[in-house]
Order: C-alpha cells, then structure tokens, then sequence
C-alpha cells in the first residue's frame, strides 16, 4: 500500500467516502454488502472520540485487509470485528449468517480482544511493555491455528494508530507503546513490511516525540540533497540496464530514505550520527525472474564500488519469513546507497508477506510459519519472558550452514550452542564441542554469517547452568533452565536426605525406607529448600518412632531442635554445634548462587550445588546442614481494594494486615460515603517478596482490585 491510499484512508470523514474506499480496493459481492449493511445496523448508535459514527473504522479496517489479500472471509472478518464484543450480536448468529470460516476468524478476534482486557495494566501505570508483552504471548497462542486472525488485527491496529490524534496524550503513548512491543514485531515476522514500517513511524511520534522530531527535522533540512543523490544515481542505473538488453517494461526501479524508527534504531544500537548510516538511502531494482536479479546484481557491482562486508543474498538463502532480496551497498560519487533487487513476485512477499501468498479457498498459506511454534513460551517469569520475546522478534539474523549444506537463521550473535540446539534438543543437551569452518573450537564461540558448523555430542547429557546468559535464541534458554531445574531438583532431593541423616544420626537406608512409608518421597526436595517443612518432619519421625514404643529415652524432641546459626551473609540450621564456615576452594560460590553445606567437625563446608566435589560427597553419603543466604530485603507495595462501607470494617482489615507482617506506610479511604462500597488504597512494606502469595493471604480477607510491586519494574496486575 502506497502513501497515496493512507492518505486516503485518514481522509475519510463520512460512511459513503468509507464504503467506497472499500469498494475500490475490492469487487463487492453479495455476501460483502449483506457484511457492511449487518455491520452498519449493529454499530448505528455508536461513535468514535473524533464524533464520527463507528463503523466507519471497520469499514476501513476492512479496506486495508482487501488491499492486502483477496480472501472474502477475512474482508467480511474485519467489517465485523467488534460486533460480538460491542454489540448484542452472538458469534453464533455470526456463524448462521456468514458460515463458520467468518465466525471462526471474528471468535479469533474477539478473544484477542478480551485477553488484552485481561492482561493490559490501567493507562495510569508507568510500566506498559512487560505487560504488554504477556498480552502478546496469549494473543499468539490464541490465534496461532490461523494466522489470518494476526493478519486482520494488525489492519485494525494500524487504522487505530492512523486515528490516534483524537485521543488524550496518556493513552495515545500507551498504545503507540504496545503497538511498538507487540504489533509491530509480529508484522514483521509475518513479513508485512509496509505494516510493519508504518506501524512503527506512527508508534515512533508518540513515544519518542522528541528523537522523531530531531529526525524529520534532518532530512527535511537535507530533502534537496537527498532527492539529487537518488535521482542521480537511479538515472544512472537506468541506463545501464537498458544499455545492457534489458526493456524498460521489463524493471522497474524505486528509491526511499529509510523510515524514521528504523534510523532511530540504527542510532541507538550503534551509537553513530544520522550521516554514518550506511543504508540511510536506498534504491530498489525489481525484475523478472531470479536470473535477472543476479544480471543487474554484476552491471550494479562492475560499475560501482561495492563494500563487501554489505553484501547478503536472501534469493539463494531466504529468511524464515519467505523474504527475498540480494542487498548490496555501493559508492556513487560522495554518497553510500543501499541497492536491493528482488523479482516482481518477491517484492509482493516482501510488501505482504504471509498474504502474498495466501490459498483462498482452502484457507492455508505458503510461508514457512515454523517460527511461530517456537514462540510459545510457557512457565518462564515475566522478566524471562520480554527478555526471550526481545531476542526472537528485534534481533538481526545471521545464517550458518551444517557440513552438509542445511542453512540455519539464527540471531546475531549466537554461539556454537545455540546452533548445536537449533538442529535438535538432543544435540544441544549432549553437545560437547564444535568445530566452525573445520577448526575446533568452544561451544561460546560466537557464530558470523556465513559459518559451517559441526558440533560433536558426548554419550551423556551436559548440564551446564552458567552457559544461560551466554546463548541468545528462546529455544536454547529454555532447554538449558529446564535442564538445571532438573538436576538442582535432583540435588536437592538427595541434600534433603543427607541433611535429615545429619540431624537423626541415622543410616541413609533407615531414612529412606521411613519417607517412603510416611509419604515424604516425592517432598524431599523441599526438606533442603524449606526450613519450617524440615523441623515438621524430623517432629513426625520422632513422634512416629515414640510412638511405636522404641528408643523412646533416647528420642526426645529437644535433642534434634534446629538452632540457627548466622555467618555473614549466610545462615545455617544444625542441632549440632558449628564454629565456623568454610568456602572450599573448588568452586567458591557467590552471593546467591545455590549453595549446599556439609558438616566437618564442627565446620560448615559450603560448596555450590552444581560442583563436582560435592556431587561425590553426596555419593558417599556426606552428613549435611540446612544453608541459605540470610533474607533481610524490605519489600514495598502498592494496593487498592473494595471494601463493605460498614462500621469496623477497616478497623478489622487493619487489625488482619498487621496479623501478617504487614507495615502500612500510607493509607487513603475514598470519599464515596454514601456509597455501598468504598474504595481503600495502600502503600505497605513487608519481608515477603512473593506478591502472588501475599495476594492470595489478603484476597482472603477482602477484594483486591489493584496490586503490585512499586519497587519492581515488571508490575503485575
């Protein structure tokens, strides 16, 4: 879509400038003209902020989506996106009317809808983008089975950002925001370029408005010179390629200036001035098929410069997306242009993407979507989850190839390991090392366009839980945590026992065959993590002994109490007596790291979990001592909650609060006094950093509307 029909679009005013828009970007059937006139009479009552009627916007959504794709189902889908969830109207009248294909696409819509509702934070709040990304990750799961859900949701985006003048300054950022974490990257990997770049310009003005400024002022301060440098040189390669056989009916040649989000990127990631930006302009060579793509690449190389560190070719190795493109970059004269040729039919995938391509009537398409299954992450925290988002939908791509040729998209730079599980799981938990261009090397070694690489696999499985930080792509994050969380759970179940054996004195054996009989077997991983759920136990085994009448003089509950012991920044749990810790020197864990402790004497000997010293001393049934890190960190917490507008009832509450380790710091009860409800909002401390567990202890007590973490950057709601 050009410049032009945007400008068409904002310029709609009233229903009839609307339907015939509509009609001009697609044929109007029967079945399209019972949509808009169905669509028309559900939205009769309703207008936008600007004071226009309503359905004018779905009007143009569907607009959008007919210059895009041909597919009806989709056009119909966009003119009755919002009438299940702004009107009476059911999706089962939407099924018996327009079939289930229609239904199944405005369903899909709807319920992306509904789950931004759900998981978007209040405009009020500062934090937007983890929040947002959540919503992304549900939105992508609920409509992964058909991607044309994603397709029409990213047409009515991009007219509500067209339209996001008539909206108050705090909410047009809000969404210009979550239209830059979430709409944007999924354009872009949907291959919908002009989307995609439109949606981050009108993003860009809203939540950057001060760098946006900075660079429309420079090129409208340089446009002059800027139009002679294109002109000049697409001038000169037009009459190239036609001095060297080609028709002026058989290419065509297009320049642009880069787009403004794209040249703040550039700004930011690299740290240079607008004028070092080595693609700021571009001229665009499409022709007729492949063969000639690679004519024009030779007359554009023999005649100009070419800086080879530039040069990709996406024709012969094209990316996840379907897009294909040979980009170069040359000197002409004082400047640096960026080329890019692409046949007719690859510029059409490279403008739509997944809807260049799209299988009418069975619904289907032919791009490559493997990559929207390795975006379903799964139990990663919020923090985990933006940062692997990040990684997957913002990064650059690089392509590395097996020793047999098979090319692998991976993000810039990834490692030897990210690689090693891009070929398979299997391969990346058994990787040993790698050899990159025949020369072995580190399974961190850093990966460069263009690398083959063979990766050479032990028997066993490698847990290596330091290596998390150091591989870029979701798939090998979430493998190597799955992994650790194994084996720590493995350490931790064996350390439970041997830290029970210490305290009773007992024979492993013993131990074991008493958990197994008393149901303790599958919960001895909590006896290394959980100090309370330990002395529980060892009051069960010694009342369970006493009970059956043996060795009662010398099992008394007094012998086996837990005294805490304090060292630093660590404390530890012994009914011995221990006068000092130890930090052996085979692995000397940090602060934080995960920690076991066995007992020496008297000494505490304090070893990181994953250490092979003591992996052998849990082998040879080492006595050990319940050990954590001290936890003395302060918590704050913002609350608003509903509450009966009754006598003592925030007396009570209060007097609840305070039962649970709660310090108000400020408290304001709202001035609804007539009302039957009254509105409380808190600012509190506690010790407890778990907000969904003390969350669920105060919805215990009353309704929570509102709670988060005002010392945490990820809120949740």
């Amino acid at each position: 879509m050009d410049q032009v029909n945007i400008e068409a679009i904002t310029g709609v005013k009233n229903v009839p400038e609307a339907v015939g828009l509509l009609y001009d970007s697609i044929t109007p059937s029967a079945v399209i003209k019972d949509a808009l006139d169905y669509a028309t009479q559900a939205h009769k009552s309703q207008f936008r902020r600007s004071g226009e009627p309503y359905i004018i916007h779905p009007i143009l959504v569907a607009s959008i989506v007919a210059r895009i794709t041909e597919d009806e189902s989709m056009v119909i889908a966009a003119l009755l996106h919002d009438v299940v969830e702004d009107t009476p109207i059911t999706i089962e009248e939407v099924q018996v009317r327009y079939g289930e294909d229609v239904a199944h696409l405005v369903g899909g819509l709807t319920k992306i809808d509904t789950l931004r509702d759900e998981n978007l934070v209040s405009s009020v709040s500062d934090e937007k983008l983890i929040v947002s990304a959540l919503s992304f990750r549900k939105m992508l799961l609920a409509s992964i089975e058909d991607v044309r859900v994603l397709v029409v949701k990213l047409c009515d985006r991009l007219h509500n950002m067209l339209t996001l003048d008539a909206l108050p300054p705090h909410k047009q950022e809000r969404i210009a925001e979550e239209t830059l974490v979430v709409y944007a990257p999924v354009a872009h990997r949907l291959g919908i370029s002009f989307v995609k770049n439109l949606l981050e310009d009108l993003s860009f003005k809203y939540v950057f408005p001060h760098e946006e400024m900075e660079i429309q002022k420079y090129l409208s301060e340089n446009y002059h010179a800027i139009e002679l440098k294109l002109n000049a040189f697409q001038q000169e390669v037009t009459k190239l390629i036609l001095q060297n056989g080609f028709m002026q009916k058989d290419f065509q040649i297009k320049s642009r200036v880069k787009h403004h989000y794209s040249i703040y990127l550039k700004l930011q990631r690299k740290g240079i001035g607008i004028d070092e930006i080595l693609d700021l302009l571009a001229v665009r060579i499409i022709v007729a098929n492949p063969v000639d793509c690679y004519k024009v690449l030779g007359l554009v190389h023999l005649h100009f410069q070419p800086l080879s560190s530039r040069f990709k070719d996406y024709i012969a190795i094209a990316k996840e997306n379907g897009y294909q493109t040979i980009h170069t970059t040359v000197f002409h004269q004082s400047s640096i242009l960026e080329v890019q040729i692409r046949t007719f039919e690859m510029n059409k995938t490279a403008e739509l993407g997944v809807a260049a391509h799209w299988k009418y009537k069975s619904g289907g398409n032919t791009i490559n979507l493997d990559w929207l299954n390795n975006l379903q992450y799964q139990d990663e925290s919020a923090e985990d989850f933006y940062e692997m988002m990040k990684n997957d939908l913002y990064s650059e791509d690089i392509t590395v190839f097996s020793p047999k040729g098979k090319p692998f998209t991976l993000p810039r730079g990834a490692v030897a390991l990210d690689f090693a599980y891009a070929i398979h799981s299997e391969i990346g938990d058994t990787a040993e090392y790698c050899l990159i261009n025949k020369e072995r090397a580190s399974l961190l070694s850093e990966l460069h366009n263009g690398d083959i690489v063979g990766i050479e696999t032990a028997e066993e499985k490698i847990t290596r839980c330091s290596w998390l930080d150091a591989v870029k792509t979701t798939r090998a994050k979430s493998n190597i945590r799955t992994n650790c969380n194994q084996r720590i759970k493995a350490i931790d179940s064996q350390s439970g026992l041997m830290i029970m054996v210490g305290i009773l004195d007992l024979k492993v054996s013993r131990l074991e065959e008493w958990c197994h009989e008393n149901g303790n077997k599958d919960n001895r991983v909590r006896l290394a993590r959980d100090i309370d759920y330990l002395r529980e136990v060892i009051n069960n085994y010694v009342h369970d002994i006493q009970a059956r009448g043996r060795f009662t003089r010398f099992l008394t509950a007094h012998r086996f109490k837990l005294k805490e012991y304090r060292f630093g920044s660590l404390e530890l749990f012994s009914n011995h007596n221990i006068s000092d810790v130890v930090f052996d020197y085979c692995c000397h864990p940090k602060t934080g790291d995960e920690i076991v402790a066995f007992k020496h004497d008297t000494k505490a000997h304090v070893h990181h979990k994953m250490c092979k010293h003591a992996a052998k001393m849990m082998e040879e049934e080492t006595k050990m001592l319940f050990v954590r890190w001290r936890k003395e960190r302060i918590f704050n917490y913002h609350m608003i909650v509903s509450m009966q507008n009754a006598k003592g009832a925030l007396a009570g509450f209060l007097t609840y609060l305070a039962k649970i380790n709660i310090e108000i710091n400020s408290i304001e009860l709202g001035k609804e006094k007539e009302e039957h409800v009254r509105y409380c909002e808190l600012e509190f401390q506690s010790s407890d950093g778990d907000l969904n567990r003390i969350r669920a202890k105060i919805e215990q007590k009353i309704k929570v509307i509102q709670f988060f973490r005002t010392d945490d950057a990820y809120r949740s709601n």
